[in-house]
């Protein structure tokens, strides 16, 4: 044995086996409150409990979260104002607050481009008809709106291809799915998601529909090739091949789903069934729900998957008094392996980042 290796046996300084740390943030609702939970691979706990809003006699409702590329910035839109909605940026390292602005009404999902740099944040618009809302595109270094585009009506489910040059988002009152140009901000696509006999869907041409399908979640696939879409209103999620630009399958699905996300590797899809109080697993392969999973609360919600695809982060808000919780997924075992309580109509959720810690 080598004099190098005699001494790093010596001083135990061999090669050790690694395990992660996962952090992710989820906002509760009814709260006005924001977690910092921690999953060390057996238990998940809550690192850090921010208050957020400035009027303390009034809940604001903290929505939609992400997190720079960079991980050293997170973004919270809080839904309701005077009369608008905000966003707000905080630091990762300390969660302090270094910046706002002022967006439309209702502000909820959010994504930023890893082309333009620019964040992308629907305005759901929950007040009065449902006549058309928008999507605000936000320079998150100085903190302005430089764009508002008007898409559809109740828009939600705001996500960029992985390139970050196309902007897709759910119109929930009106049963579209809508592309939008990252760079120049302009609608290139629309496509109705139900064409009244659950076959395929054809583009929308009129201006008056009542809302069937009520998608509330898109997520495209890290081909580039295709989308999903959670259709909360008709128990389905839809797959949308983007270069022909129409519905190429139909999964019925459990009651109500609301989010989706997709592993890193494109081999399994995680859908929250809001009216069902379940995760589903799918196999993208053979198109077959692998597991459904009961949730610890009673109102499923959100979904992220860690970046090294072994773990779904799903938000559930409960009912009435009832606490949110987080309930973490072992995607490979297909079990609920952990669950944290939280605030009031937990909700919004992103993921941060992994730490890489010795046994």
């Amino acid at each position: 044995m080598s004099l190098a290796l005699i001494l790093s046996a010596g001083l135990g300084l061999g090669s050790q086996p690694l395990e992660s740390d996962y952090f992710v943030y989820v906002t509760a609702e009814s709260a006005d409150q924001v977690h910092v939970v921690r999953f060390d691979g057996k238990q998940a706990s809550v690192a850090e409990l921010i208050s957020v809003g400035y009027m303390p006699t009034e809940i604001e409702g903290p929505h939609g979260l992400t997190v720079d590329p960079g991980g050293e910035h997170w973004y919270l839109s809080m839904a309701h104002g005077m009369p608008y909605g905000t966003l707000y940026k905080y630091r990762t390292a300390d969660n302090g607050l270094v910046g706002q602005v002022e967006l439309g009404l209702f502000p909820a999902t959010m994504q930023i481009s890893a082309d333009t740099g620019l964040l992308y944040c629907v305005n759901f618009d929950l007040h009065g008809d449902m006549s058309p809302s928008s999507v605000s595109v936000v320079d998150p270094d100085e903190m302005v709106e430089v764009a508002r585009t008007t898409t559809g009506s109740m828009p939600h489910g705001s996500r960029l291809s992985f390139d970050g040059k196309r902007h897709y988002s759910c119109a929930m009152m009106s049963d579209e799915l809508i592309e939008l140009d990252a760079r120049n901000f302009q609608v290139r696509r629309r496509l109705h998601l139900d064409d009244g006999t659950g076959g395929i869907a054809r583009p929308r041409t009129g201006d008056h529909h009542d809302a069937v399908t009520k998608p509330t979640w898109v997520q495209p696939h890290p081909d580039g090739k295709r989308a999903f879409v959670c259709l909360n209103g008709s128990a389905q999620v839809v797959e949308v091949d983007l270069n022909d630009w129409e519905v190429t399958r139909r999964l019925p699905t459990a009651k109500a789903p609301y989010n989706l996300e997709i592993t890193p590797d494109g081999k399994q899809l995680v859908v929250t069934y809001k009216g069902a109080a379940a995760i589903g697993v799918w196999d993208l392969a053979k198109y077959e729900e692998v597991a459904r999973l009961p949730s610890t609360r009673r109102i499923t919600h959100g979904v992220v998957i860690s970046p090294d695809g072994k773990y779904a982060f799903v938000s559930s808000e409960g009912i009435g008094g009832e606490p949110g919780s987080l309930d973490v997924v072992h995607l490979t075992d297909l079990k609920l392996v952990a669950s944290v309580d939280l605030g009031l109509q937990a909700g919004g959720i992103a993921f941060w980042k992994m730490e890489e810690r010795t046994r």
